[in-house]
């Protein structure tokens, strides 16, 4: 999920910096949102893995 939405990224950055015309508002809005889907995604998937890290660093700052 995460690596298709990477592809689709990269694939809308390719066409958007190939284009002789600018981009409109609503091709940047588009960008926004497949980065902000991206950071969700990642954030979901990413984020017991980084309470548990820090956890154990707070157990091991604590027993010292």
């Amino acid at each position: 999920m995460i690596l298709d939405l990477l592809i689709k990224l990269h694939v809308q950055l390719q066409l958007l910096f190939h284009r002789k015309e600018g981009a409109t508002a609503i091709e940047y809005l588009i960008l926004v949102a497949i980065v902000a889907l991206v950071i969700l995604a990642a954030g979901t998937t990413l984020g017991p893995k980084i309470t548990t890290f820090f956890g154990k660093i707070q157990t091991a700052i604590t027993t010292t």
